[in-house]
């Protein structure tokens, strides 16, 4: 099994490819240990550049409440599709729910068609 590496990839904010600014692994809904594990676990975590769009620019994950709502929406989405939670179950696991009455809708979709 091939070991992920930040260094690998593009940001995901900015596609660039970490030869400027090196990528990190940003966990989504990082906020204690037990959610970085939870994003482990259900592969929530983006590789951001770090200076640019992790820690420092002005549209950074961790300076730009914008940014990180993006991230979150990203993030509950994909794990209500892949694990096929409600929006319960991911409020269970993760303390909130980020989306709206669309968005769920259209995720309840995507989980109709696949089941």
């Amino acid at each position: 099994m091939k070991r992920e590496n930040a260094r690998d990839g593009v940001c995901f904010l900015c596609g660039r490819d970490g030869t400027e600014d090196p990528l990190d692994f940003h966990h989504i809904f990082g906020g204690n240990a037990a959610d970085r594990k939870k994003c482990e676990r259900y592969g929530l975590k983006v590789r951001l550049c770090h200076g640019r769009c992790h820690i420092f620019g002005p549209e950074a994950a961790h300076n730009c409440a914008e940014t990180m709502r993006t991230l979150r929406r990203y993030g509950q989405r994909k794990a209500m599709i892949e694990q096929g939670w409600t929006v319960d179950e991911f409020r269970f696991h993760f303390g909130k729910n980020y989306l709206d009455d669309e968005e769920l809708e259209e995720i309840a979709a995507i989980q109709a068609e696949s089941a």
